[in-house]
Order: C-alpha cells, then sequence, then structure tokens
C-alpha cells in the first residue's frame, strides 16, 4: 500500500512539473511563437483585481479582458489563444489593470523586480522612464470600490490541444462561435480589428472577384433597359425622332408590318388579287372584257337588247302553244 502511495505521488509530481516547466516564448504578428502548453492553463483571479494568472506555469502568464497577457523580456504580448500566436504590446498602450497586477503574482519576474512590494504594482514609471509616466500619469491610482468584473474565460479553448489546437485562420471563427464577449478596451479591439484585416482577400484576390462575369440573356436586357444610352441604330435618329426609352421596350413601341390577309388593297401584292364578291367583280369588270368573256360568264345585258330578247322570246312561247294546240 505505501508502495502504491509512493508511485502515484512521483507521477503526479512528474505532471505537475512538465505543466510548470513549459517555456513561453517570444511572438511577433505572423511569425511562429514558441509557447508550448500541452494542455488549457489553470487560471485564478487575482484577488481584488479584474484579472487571472496562471499560478502552475513558470511564466508571467495572465488573462484580462478577453485576452491573454504574457510579460518576457522587458515586452507585453496578448493573444486570444492561450498558446498564440502573439502580438507585441507597446507599453503606452497596455491596458491599466494588467500594468497594476501586484509583484507577486509574475511567477517568473525579472531581476529588476527585486526589492520592490509583492503587493504593489511594479515600478513602471521607474524602469520605462518619465516620458513613458507623464505620458501614463495616474496609471497606478483608482477606486478599488469601482473596479469591473473579470471577463469569462474562454473554457471552450479546453477541447482545443496538442494536434487539435487551430490554426490562425481558423481561431477568429471559433471564438465567434463560443465566446460572445465585446472587449472594454480599445487595445484590445484594435487587436480583433487587425486579426479581422488579416483574414480579408489580397489584391490580386479582390481583383478576380471584381472581375465582370457572364451575363445571362436576362440580365442583359435588364442592364439594357436601366440605361438610358441609345444604341447604334439610334443613334442616327434625329433627337426629335428618337424614342425616350431604349431596348426591349423600344421593339415593343415600333411599328409592326401587318401580315398579308390584314393590309390594304394598295399595300397587298399584285400576284395575289383579292377575293371578291361576284356582283363587285361584274361593277368593276370593264364593258369590252365582258363581251369577249369566252368563259360565258353572266352578263348584264344593256336595256334596248333586253326587251328585244323577251319580245323573240314571248313570240316563241306563243307559236309553241298554237302547235300544242292543233295537235
Amino acid at each position: 500500500m505505501r508502495y502504491g502511495l509512493v508511485v502515484l505521488w512521483m507521477l503526479l509530481g512528474s505532471v505537475t512539473s512538465a505543466i510548470a516547466q513549459v517555456s513561453v516564448g517570444i511572438a511577433l504578428p505572423g511569425v511562429s511563437i514558441g509557447i508550448n502548453l500541452p494542455l488549457y492553463p489553470e487560471l485564478v483571479q487575482v484577488p481584488g483585481y479584474p484579472v487571472y494568472y496562471a499560478p502552475r506555469l513558470d511564466s508571467n502568464f495572465f488573462f484580462y479582458d478577453g485576452m491573454y497577457w504574457v510579460y518576457q523580456g522587458d515586452n507585453w504580448y496578448a493573444s486570444s489563444w492561450y498558446n498564440g500566436p502573439w502580438w507585441l504590446v507597446g507599453p503606452e498602450v497596455v491596458p491599466l489593470f494588467v500594468l497594476r497586477i501586484p509583484v507577486r503574482y509574475y511567477r517568473a519576474p525579472p531581476v529588476y523586480f527585486r526589492g520592490w512590494r509583492s503587493e504593489a504594482p511594479p515600478r513602471w514609471g521607474e524602469h520605462w522612464g518619465n516620458a513613458w509616466q507623464q505620458r501614463r500619469s495616474g496609471w497606478d491610482r483608482w477606486s478599488r470600490s469601482s473596479v469591473p468584473a473579470p471577463a469569462p474565460l474562454p473554457v471552450y479553448q479546453r477541447q482545443y490541444s496538442g494536434n487539435r489546437y487551430p490554426p490562425v485562420e481558423q481561431q477568429q471563427a471559433l471564438r465567434s462561435q463560443n465566446y460572445g464577449y465585446q472587449p472594454r478596451t480599445t487595445v484590445v479591439r484594435q487587436h480583433y480589428q487587425a486579426q479581422a484585416a488579416q483574414r480579408a482577400p489580397a489584391p490580386s484576390q479582390r481583383g478576380q472577384q471584381g472581375a465582370p462575369q457572364e451575363r445571362s440573356p436576362r440580365q442583359q436586357q435588364d442592364i439594357r433597359r436601366s440605361d438610358p444610352s441609345p444604341s447604334p441604330q439610334q443613334s442616327s435618329v434625329p433627337r426629335s425622332q428618337a424614342p425616350q426609352r431604349g431596348g426591349e421596350d423600344d421593339r415593343r413601341s415600333a411599328p409592326t408590318q401587318a401580315p398579308p390577309q390584314q393590309r390594304g388593297p394598295a399595300v397587298q401584292d399584285r400576284s395575289q388579287p383579292p377575293q371578291q364578291r361576284p356582283d363587285q367583280r361584274e361593277q368593276q369588270m370593264p364593258r369590252s372584257s365582258q363581251e369577249n368573256n369566252p368563259q360565258g360568264a353572266p352578263q348584264q345585258p344593256r336595256q334596248g337588247q333586253g326587251q328585244e330578247r323577251d319580245r323573240e322570246r314571248g313570240e316563241e312561247r306563243g307559236q309553241e302553244r298554237g302547235q300544242e294546240r292543233n295537235r
């Protein structure tokens, strides 16, 4: 039993030392960094501050306003993911509550921190000079009763460790889906704006996206409707006669030719005379053609000729009646 407890203690001690001895490197935008945490770190809130620190890491690792902060080599670095990539942040824009973290919560304090009060923030004015002190005047004075609430920890990142740690182009999308916190400080908002600018398409890609695409016939008709410029055929028409609208509307309003059966007598084809009634043809037909009609078409006789024929027919009928009586 005692031997088993000793082995268990040794295993736990090895895991703890492996986490505590993780090195935190330096990273610039777009450069691969040296933060190699095997898993999501344990974070504990600093009492009385809206800041978290990592007590089991051998580094100055903090979390504030939705971002991770690391102080190493006289520089501050920030990242929205616990393993970076990291961005260099100038001392003149580091958030005030990050500067106010007491000395005792720096797990790897630099040499010049020695002799400073552990419950007080570092003496940044002495370290960065009078110019910085004048620019950030009042950074070490604040009301303890008006300390804002800390930002929620992005615990969704626990499931992304080792080989599952997302690349830069996926980090912002995962954060938007799982972490709805809105930062308060200007430098944090600018950090996310810079990340969004890096994900924007390159100029060459923008040109390809903005290249003219082949339009469908329906789109071409819509363009012609909205384009008031005259077509090449319309440019030769005088302004007084030019139509007010172009494109398909002009074709609709232009006069169309009537089919052959709808044309007037003067427009019809001469090879196909119009069909007329018999009485109209007799009235329009010349007298000479009626007298010389070889087909024996019915003709309207003259008034004198009609009376003589009637008398002849009456005499013939009288003779035929007399012959029938004699029989």
